[in-house]
């Protein structure tokens, strides 16, 4: 089993080459490495790009995984769909130039995904960090809270969940300035989904998990009760006295989750319950 992508610049550049030398060959800085997996910031043709190459994961962390009963991420395809698959939906992510996988054993398969630097990005975690003495204006928080909700509503209405939905893999384009972020010109880049699943639809549990995850992680921003409300009308598209009714499992399923997130993290309890 072999497959390559290769997008401009590369689709020029390795045109006589072999993609899965080229992809080894590249040098930078290594900025995360895990599990078989290599994260370097590289440049090449004078712009620059992030290659993460896997060398296979082994079979004791596939088994680790299943008997977690969890999908072990054995190569790059994962990412490489559920990148197209969001790009497709609206919602903007990370621009991938190259992919590559060869190996039919899961264990030491070899594979590459090549993704083009995003410029004028920061992470929402980052952003809204200074909210509690300084709180941005009430529309640019209307409307934070409104296309985070969207594009958690198209993921998982389109069967993928993320797996990692925390606030600081939102990225908010602030290629305009950061002085200039308004309400009119807000869009976020979702980014980090190597472990993203993709299937007809998404499970409860997994739903549970993402919106879990997103709200844990606003849990100490100065966020309000009326602020949680606003998303879930955003996120389910429903009167919010129905939503409110028929989701009261879920609802407590979330809170539940990212109270226990919140301990987990910070050992102590989450000062702003659902």
């Amino acid at each position: 089993m072999r497959e390559v992508v290769l997008r401009e610049p590369l689709a020029t550049l390795w045109r006589q080459y072999d993609a899965f030398d080229e992809a080894q060959r590249l040098v930078g800085e290594v900025v995360r490495e895990k599990e078989g997996r290599q994260t370097i910031r590289c440049e090449i043709a004078g712009e620059v790009f992030y290659r993460k190459f896997h060398s296979g994961v082994g079979w004791r962390e596939i088994l680790k995984n299943w008997l977690s009963l969890r999908a072990a991420v054995v190569d790059a395809s994962n990412e490489w769909l559920a990148i197209e698959k969001v790009k497709a939906l609206g919602v903007s992510t990370l621009e991938a130039v190259a992919y590559g996988r060869k190996g039919r054993n899961p264990a030491t398969r070899k594979s590459f995904l090549i993704t083009r630097e995003l410029k004028g990005a920061l992470s929402t975690a980052e952003f809204t960090s200074g909210w509690p003495e300084a709180p941005p204006s009430f529309a640019l928080r209307l409307a934070m809270i409104a296309r985070m909700a969207w594009i958690a509503r198209q993921i998982h209405e389109h069967g993928i969940n993320h797996r990692d939905l925390y606030l600081c893999h939102f990225l908010l384009d602030i290629s305009s300035g950061i002085e200039n972020l308004s309400a009119k010109n807000l869009d976020f880049y979702l980014v980090d989904l190597h472990r993203a699943q993709i299937r007809e639809q998404v499970p409860r549990r997994w739903r549970v998990k993402d919106v879990a995850s997103i709200y844990f992680s606003a849990l100490d921003i100065g966020l309000t009760r009326r602020d949680v409300l606003r998303f879930l009308r955003a996120y389910y598209q429903r009167p919010l006295r129905t939503v409110l009714r028929t989701e009261a499992r879920f609802l407590r399923q979330v809170e539940r989750r990212a109270r226990k997130l919140y301990i987990r993290d910070f050992k102590r309890e989450p000062e702003f319950p659902i």
